[in-house]
């Protein structure tokens, strides 16, 4: 049985509770309408439930900065293990309308819960990346949809966040291994060809006294790269060993956020602090914590205006950009550090909605826990988040209710 709708408006401070099909007449004539209140659907009737329910087992989707959904909506991608602390699984498809579900790929050991295999749409839908660990060896591996047929890409190498339209992956080296890769690559998922887009060097002799003053003489390496959506920029931080255990949070000391024009081939900022970026889907400008938002061209800070402070906070835009959503503990919203909430807000800040709340103290025994890291559908009509309210942690989503045909009685 699903759990009831529940939402709480920033305007109005009153809770909604109600049965998960009824949508408010209101906020649907608003919507179609075109009134202009992007909050409009998300107000009331947003339906909540698990998106690959089944066995017990964990479901998770990998980080809010790429969508479990399929570019043409049709599947849902997710790391699947019975494992008590997941780290160790099966990358799957679920068909969204059947619920017939595929596996990718077996065998995979993970660095934690949290991005688990870091696993992607690429290549439009045709294919899906990711990484993981078989034998003691790291790798970095594409299936072909089509053929079914695993590849593996690189080696002694991982992949963090392409595009799902394109056919390229960044790389990097395994942050706990000074040996590794300390530049960035790009793989061409189609091709096979890797290429070198950017060095260490480069990065230290662009930031020498950033360098110096966190890493010294230490080995350092380009970290968690992201592409923008038009491909023509990427964000990475920076990492240098501290330890040998990649299931550690010993592994590596991570910091910085670096801002790079592979367009222009030039850097466009740094600063310090990292926080949750994201590109929004301007190709210009980065999302950050705390609603805030970067200027990727040189650092310019915005902040939301009359937004709540929230913590865990891990932030994405719709596609159209008119919406931002992240999770939060509920502290601050009549709750306690064990619940969170999946907060909804007006990218023009003053305006708010939690679609829903939950205990997030359970799911899977990693030493690095699942968070929900929301993220938007690639229609913007749902929303998809992890659940850890069970022993279990299980990817959800809530949709909105299907807008009335204004040509139909």
């Amino acid at each position: 049985m699903n759990p009831p709708n529940i939402q709480q408006s920033k305007k109005t401070g009153r809770w909604n509770v109600g049965a998960m099909a009824i949508a408010s007449g209101i906020a649907l004539l608003a919507h179609a309408q075109g009134d202009d209140d992007p909050l409009a659907p998300w107000r009331t009737g947003v339906q909540i439930r698990e998106a690959a329910p089944g066995d017990a087992r964990h479901t998770i989707h990998s980080y809010f900065n790429t969508c479990p959904e399929s570019p043409d909506g049709k599947s849902v991608l997710f790391f699947s293990s019975t494992t008590p602390d997941a780290h160790h699984g099966e990358v799957r498809i679920r068909d969204r309308a059947t619920g017939t579900e595929r596996v990718l790929a077996t065998n995979v050991n993970v660095e934690d819960a949290h991005r688990v295999a870091c696993q992607q749409w690429v290549s439009g839908g045709k294919r899906v990346a990711f990484h993981g660990e078989r034998d003691g060896e790291w790798f970095v591996a594409v299936v072909d949809l089509e053929s079914g047929a695993e590849r593996v890409m690189a080696r002694n190498k991982l992949s963090c966040w392409g595009r799902p339209d394109a056919d390229v992956v960044p790389l990097y080296g395994p942050h706990w291994n000074p040996n590794a890769l300390r530049d960035l690559e790009l793989l061409n998922v189609a091709t096979g060809e890797i290429q070198t887009v950017l060095t260490a060097a480069e990065v230290k002799a662009a930031y020498p006294d950033l360098i110096a003053k966190n890493f010294g003489d230490k080995p350092f390496s380009i970290f968690f790269p992201e592409l923008s959506p038009d491909r023509s920029r990427i964000f990475f931080k920076l990492a240098t060993p501290t330890g040998e255990d990649p299931r550690s949070k010993s592994a590596s000391q991570r910091l910085g956020l670096v801002c790079y024009s592979l367009a222009e081939h030039r850097f466009l900022y740094q600063r310090e602090k990292w926080g949750h970026p994201a590109w929004h889907p301007d190709g210009r400008t980065i999302v950050e914590v705390g609603f805030t938002m970067f200027d990727s061209n040189d650092g310019k800070l915005r902040r939301l205006p009359g937004l709540p402070a929230v913590r865990g906070d891990h932030p994405s835009a719709s596609p159209d950009g008119k919406l931002i959503v992240t999770d939060t503990t509920l502290e601050q919203f009549g709750g306690t550090e064990k619940e969170w909430g999946v907060v909804v807000a007006d990218a023009r800040g003053n305006d708010y909605v939690i679609i829903h709340r939950f205990d997030n103290s359970h799911g899977a025994k990693s030493w690095r826990v699942s968070h929900p890291h929301p993220v938007f559908s690639p229609d913007g009509r749902r929303i998809y988040f992890n659940v850890s309210s069970t022993q279990w942690t299980q990817l959800h989503v809530a949709e909105i209710a299907a807008a009335k045909d204004a040509s139909k009685p």
